[in-house]
């Protein structure tokens, strides 16, 4: 009788013992789903900080750089994919009001006057 107790228990537990061990399982990974905006200026608004709304949202303040700059000190800002709003301004005045669509991991260079 005591063997045959053993027996159904070992066939209870191994199992259980059995589901925790797994097999290595390959991990994909691709890019972050995510866009970048870049705010450049040839003269004017280089080196001020103006104010950006997307899609209708509270707005917040970004850094703009000069044209010629903007490939190695740029500040990239971080945004959502798909088709967006974009409204720049500085002190009242609006610099850019258009929608846009971006993609995955695409920088876009939002060029004001």
């Amino acid at each position: 009788m005591k063997k045959f107790l053993k027996i159904i228990a070992f066939a209870a537990i191994f199992p259980a013992f059995l589901a925790g061990c797994k097999a290595p399982v390959a991990q994909q990974s691709g890019k972050e789903d995510i866009a970048y905006l870049l705010f450049v200026s040839p003269n004017t608004y280089a080196g001020k900080k103006v104010t950006v709304s997307l899609d209708n949202q509270k707005p917040f303040s970004v850094q703009v750089v000069k044209e010629k700059k903007s490939k190695r000190k740029g500040t990239q800002y971080g945004i959502k994919t798909g088709a967006r709003h974009i409204k720049v301004s500085y002190e009242g005045k609006t610099l850019y009001n258009k929608k846009i669509f971006i993609s995955t991991q695409e920088v876009k260079q939002i060029i004001l006057p």
